[in-house]
């Protein structure tokens, strides 16, 4: 199955989480911070989105910030995705 995002968003999918630190301290479950780090994988066609025109910027595979806790998380085929706004991605990872 594959998901196709509406106006302007943006499928993402979680970068995974360092399970050490720098100095090699390896982190429990509970210790990770979820990642705010994503890529992208699908990009709704943008559009007009509450009366005004909206041209989406990112593209698929893109890397991503995004807010913390923006989007809905969803399960599909073992996998999981965010869906967010483009206005909820902070900034593009170079």
């Amino acid at each position: 199955m594959k998901l196709k995002p509406l106006a302007d968003r943006v499928v993402l999918k979680m970068v995974e989480a360092e399970e050490t630190t720098k100095s090699g301290i390896i982190l429990t479950t509970a210790a990770k911070e979820k990642p705010s780090v994503a890529q992208v994988v699908e990009v709704g066609p943008g559009g007009l989105v509450d009366g005004n025109e909206v041209k989406m910027t990112v593209k698929i595979g893109d890397k991503v910030i995004t807010s913390k806790y923006s989007g809905t998380e969803i399960k599909l085929d073992g996998e999981e995705y965010i869906i967010v706004r483009q206005s909820d991605i902070l900034a593009v990872v170079e």
